[in-house]
């Protein structure tokens, strides 16, 4: 199924099935209003949610309306936790060159992964206010998922099994500020604002043969300005979701709603083109002795969508987002 939450006024806003086409959608009422309530009862309310996604799609749904990207939030508007890793190795390893920093010891076998701000996501059509152009703006795209309760020690089986939704993100990221908190051993602050997220969040089913060995095998279409940017697949994740999940939760319960990120999609293949433009930077740095490609400036776009293999649009939908100054009370 596909679920979405509309703007109402309301810090979770509301929830609301979307159909197979992306075209319609009705709400859940009252007793279901978002989707954090729902993951903490899903045993008890994906049942009822699945039947009206079906009378949806059969275009039997009363109360059914056109669905409007413009008017949602992210799926989940705040969760109790957001933990982002760094799966494709390409891209860690090209980000080490770009810090000029000693390569991560077992960064092939062991998953990397920091704590992000999880109060205050971006809905797919929002404009992103940052502080500063001087910060470094650049946006990166993933995948993640969203999990049910996950228990402390769960094996990479267990924490897969867990997993009810899937979605496709840009972890922004100010690469001007990185640096330093990198240092100081404390991690990412600052560097990391609000992340934003593509409207619909899908259950694994809906990916078909695209949710393969705990990946999502679909190509993450990037463009800057109206251009194209890249379409780096998803296939080449090192680490699947069972294994980042069950990392997250080697010391600690997760609670449902717990979102979990690929880090940026990456391929070593040159022609796929990059998620982010700290990447494209650093490899025109190996390539061509500098980078060429600005940082992000106000008033610039970007817009990303991931596709099946046969070139059909994903299920997700689509982020659209310009950058605009901040503004202060």
């Amino acid at each position: 199924m596909k679920l979405a939450t509309l703007r109402d006024g309301t810090p979770d806003g509301r929830l609301i099935v979307v159909s197979r086409d992306l075209t319609r959608a009705v709400t859940t009422g009252a007793m279901l209003p978002n989707l954090l309530t729902a993951l903490s009862r899903w045993e008890q309310e994906s049942p009822l949610l699945q039947a009206l996604y079906e009378t949806l799609n059969a275009g039997t749904a009363v109360g059914s309306f056109d669905f409007d990207p413009t008017r949602c939030m992210a799926p989940l508007p705040r969760s109790p936790q957001w933990l982002d890793a760094s799966a494709f190795l390409n891209h860690g390893r090209l980000m080490e060159t770009a810090f000029n920093t000693k390569p991560i010891p077992k960064f092939d076998t062991v998953p990397v992964m920091y704590q992000g701000a999880s109060d205050d996501f971006l809905g797919p059509c929002e404009d992103v206010p940052l502080p500063s152009e001087a910060d470094g703006i650049d946006f990166e795209g993933e995948f993640g998922v969203v999990v049910d309760r996950v228990p402390l020690g769960a094996t990479p089986a267990q924490a897969l099994a867990a997993v009810r939704l899937v979605v496709q993100i840009n972890d922004w990221s100010l690469r001007a500020l990185g640096p330093h908190e990198m240092a100081t051993g404390f991690g990412f602050l600052q560097a990391k604002p609000s992340t934003s997220f593509a409207p619909v969040a899908v259950t694994p089913d809906e990916l078909g043969d695209a949710w393969q060995a705990g990946r999502v095998h679909m190509a993450l279409h990037v463009q800057l300005n109206g251009q194209r940017f890249g379409e780096p697949h998803g296939r080449e994740m090192n680490f699947d979701f069972g294994q980042l999940v069950a990392h997250a939760a080697r010391t600690r319960r997760l609670s449902a709603g717990t979102i979990v990120g690929s880090g940026t999609v990456s391929n070593v293949a040159r022609a796929a083109g990059s998620a982010c433009l700290a990447e494209r930077r650093v490899i025109e740095i190996i390539d061509e002795g500098q980078a060429r490609t600005p940082f992000m400036r106000f008033g610039d776009r970007v817009a990303m969508q991931a596709r099946f293999d046969d070139g059909r649009p994903g299920p997700f939908g689509r982020i659209d987002q310009q950058v605009v100054p901040a503004t202060h009370p």
